[in-house]
């Protein structure tokens, strides 16, 4: 294992994350004054599962760095990363709720061509990818029903 590309691997979106959670924090206030659904967690989820998230994906990039043909797999993973990052500053900052449903879409739409582009190069680092995907498509039924609720 090289260490220090794994712990790069690792900390690069945790840091990019931590500081948009930073950058967020006025429209998160405003977000808790909004109507949520029932099933709407506790804010304290929000940082740990971020963080589990881009832990995992940043152990699944690490897993395919050294596959021969992984171009296509490594843009994929920065483009997903930058849509990523982008969506809480549209739905928390300009607070374009029904645009950020739609860009969750686009980004799940990435995050499973990334998910299929990694599994050709390492099945592990597609499973790892799994969780990340499943909390997308509950945020965007999160996202979608604060929307709703508060038209």
């Amino acid at each position: 294992m090289k260490i220090k590309r794994f712990i790069v691997s690792i900390l690069f979106p945790i840091l990019l994350g931590s500081v948009i959670g930073l950058f967020i924090q006025n429209g998160i206030e405003t977000y808790r004054m909004l109507e949520k659904p029932f099933f709407a967690p506790p804010k304290i989820v929000f940082p740990i599962a971020w963080t589990i998230l881009y832990f995992l994906m940043g152990v699944s990039f690490y897993r395919i760095l050294d596959k021969k043909g992984n171009e296509r797999a490594k843009k994929y993973y920065f483009l997903q990363l930058s849509v990523n990052l982008l969506w809480p500053i549209f739905f928390f900052v300009f607070q374009f709720r029904l645009f950020s449903f739609f860009w969750l879409l686009l980004l799940i739409f990435l995050v499973l061509k990334m998910i299929f582009l990694f599994y050709q190069k390492d099945s592990c680092s597609a499973y790892l990818q799994i969780p990340y995907l499943l909390w997308l498509i509950f945020a965007a039924l999160l996202n979608f029903s604060v929307f709703y609720l508060n038209l």
